[in-house]
């Protein structure tokens, strides 16, 4: 693993603002959003949803041997190449060392995430995103931020936070809590609390970033985790005995239990958190970047 880096495939759509062009695409069709893109390709795109964790995920290469970098990021990407070339000026202008993509004019280009060996797809498609999941790559839609994408970061640590079941965990408890309510849920965490659970989604994702972590020395790190559950006591136990199991540290742990978790994510400073529900991601999206995981009974129930 120590030789593999982090590799993150990232739509267009997720890493820049292409909501003007995607608007001229659906009003007036593809041939103007061609000639606009041609028309403006010298004109450097804002940064989108996903640009703050992959600028900081790219300088974790500092001081790497180049031949060795720890985090690579692929962008896949709906444009032709003849269109993608304002992308590639984009990239170029933001400084980012970006330089494998793959343009499908039009088509669906999440058939690339797994021979690229990506840890984690992120993109603006729910649809590609769940082929993604269903493949076994940890995948998130990136939502559109309330929060200020232009506000300037002087956090040079990538902090990444994610929820627990349904996206860390499987989400066979969760469906005991929707199922049988509250009680039934509490007593199974107590009943079965030296029981690992089993992995959800972006186990692998964390285990990895975990490694890449110990690339570091502790004290000073540029990478900070972070658990952020509407559980709470006595539900923790299980929570925590099972990261243990699986070797994984995590820096921080925060069970809320059923509080809004908008205001806890701003205040770890999160550059993006993962939650299969809903509703927990558009209260953080008031607040931090936020991809959505459509995988779990809370996503069945709304297909």
């Amino acid at each position: 693993m120590s030789d593999k880096p982090l590799v993150v495939a990232i739509s267009s759509r997720a890493l820049f603002d292409l909501d003007e062009s995607h608007r001229i695409y659906e009003e007036q069709g593809t041939q103007a959003y061609c000639e606009y893109q041609i028309e403006h390709e010298d004109t450097p795109l804002e940064p989108g949803g996903a640009f703050t964790l992959v600028s900081k995920l790219l300088a974790l290469n500092e001081g790497c041997e180049t031949h060795k970098p720890n985090v690579e990021i692929i962008l896949l990407s709906r444009n032709s190449s003849d269109t993608g070339l304002r992308v590639f000026n984009s990239i170029q202008h933001h400084g980012l060392a970006i330089s494998r993509a793959v343009f499908t004019s039009g088509s669906s280009p999440y058939r690339y995430v797994s021979p690229f060996g990506a840890n984690l797809f992120l993109s603006t498609s729910p649809e590609d995103v769940r082929k993604a999941l269903n493949e076994g790559v940890a995948a998130a839609t990136i939502l559109p931020a309330k929060a200020s994408q232009n506000a300037k970061d002087d956090k040079p640590q990538l902090r990444i936070a994610f929820d627990g079941d349904a996206v860390l965990f499987s989400d066979e408890s969760e469906r005991i809590y929707k199922e049988k309510g509250l009680q039934a849920f509490t007593e199974n965490e107590q009943q079965t609390a030296k029981d690992p659970l089993s992995g959800g989604p972006f186990k692998a994702f964390l285990k990895t970033l975990n490694h890449l972590q110990t690339q570091f020395p502790e004290e000073g790190s540029p990478l900070r985790t972070a658990l952020v559950t509407a559980r709470s006591a006595p539900a923790h136990e299980r929570v925590i005995r099972t990261l243990r199991a699986w070797g994984i540290r995590i820096d921080e742990a925060i069970f809320l239990g059923g509080m809004d978790k908008g205001p806890f994510l701003k205040s770890f400073g999160a550059d993006i958190f993962f939650d299969d529900q809903q509703g927990h991601c558009d209260s953080a999206r008031e607040h931090v970047a936020t991809g959505h995981v459509p995988h779990g009974i809370a996503n069945e129930e709304v297909e």
